[in-house]
């Protein structure tokens, strides 16, 4: 992706991850909506085309989004939604693929709180590995005169119970709706996905008042440097902290509160 399309996606990213680091989001219903409005704008390109033009005005196509989407999805699926549609975009076709890597990823994601991360991705390689050892397999996978529902059918009875459930709902998305690519390089995308998943880590950042944008950016890439990980951060504000942030990464505390300097002093007075 090229310019626009490329801030537009990260800033999509951003507000998902947002979502879905929410413990009462249905993760999972999240992405499954996210899946049926890439299938919904990837089908009416003059839709999508509607939506990403640089003519119109940002909010104009978020309430056109609204019109659309509403009480066919949840709010939270609403809400990217328009957010993406507000957002400019260099081409139309990026708006739709970056539907598709915002659903598979919130997929990956449920994987992930489940524990399950580890098994999906290595589930997705060595499905890969069959179909390309199984010619017959991957003919029947691919080709274009059989139907979505009996391909799915096909995979159903291949991976059902044998694989996670975020593992079949994936593959068989990317084998109903392959949308040009090959099979081959759905599967190393959403292998990618997953690999980038696992390695993202997440900072629960407690300050006295909200933090500038320069300050979570300097945050962001002082723990990301200290980690040697990408870092997304959860911001709480909590007054009683009095001053400085509170860093929580994993079972790791890192206390730089005023509130917590006072603590100290009093236990060491009280020693």
């Amino acid at each position: 992706m090229n310019g626009a399309s490329r801030e537009a996606l990260a800033s999509a990213r951003e507000r998902l991850d947002a979502l879905t680091d929410n413990t009462s989001v249905d993760v999972a219903k999240l992405a499954g909506e996210l899946a049926a409005v890439t299938a919904l704008l990837d089908r009416e390109v003059s839709l999508r085309r509607v939506i990403t033009d640089p003519a119109q005005a940002g909010e104009a196509k978020a309430e056109l989004v609204a019109r659309l989407l509403g009480g066919q999805v949840g709010g939270e699926t609403l809400d990217l939604v328009s957010g993406m549609a507000r957002s400019r975009w260099s081409q139309s076709r990026d708006l739709v693929d970056s539907l598709e890597e915002l659903a598979a990823t919130a997929d990956l994601t449920a994987a992930q709180q489940a524990d399950a991360l580890d098994n999906v991705e290595d589930e997705v390689f060595r499905f890969g590995r069959i179909v390309s050892s199984n010619t017959e397999l991957r003919a029947a996978l691919t080709d274009r005169a059989a139907t979505a529902s009996a391909k799915s059918q096909l995979l159903r009875s291949l991976l059902g119970g044998k694989v996670n459930a975020v593992t079949e709902r994936l593959v068989i998305r990317l084998v109903t709706h392959p949308r040009g690519r090959s099979l081959e390089a759905g599967l190393e995308s959403l292998s990618k996905l997953a690999a980038e998943r696992r390695d993202r880590m997440v900072a629960t950042v407690t300050s006295a008042v909200p933090l500038s944008d320069v300050q979570k950016q300097r945050l962001g890439a002082v723990l990301a440097k200290l980690y040697g990980r990408q870092m997304h951060l959860n911001l709480d504000v909590d007054p009683e902290v009095l001053g400085g942030i509170s860093v929580r990464v994993g079972d790791e505390v890192i206390d730089g509160t005023i509130a917590d300097r006072l603590a100290e002093a009093s236990r060491r007075m009280a020693g």
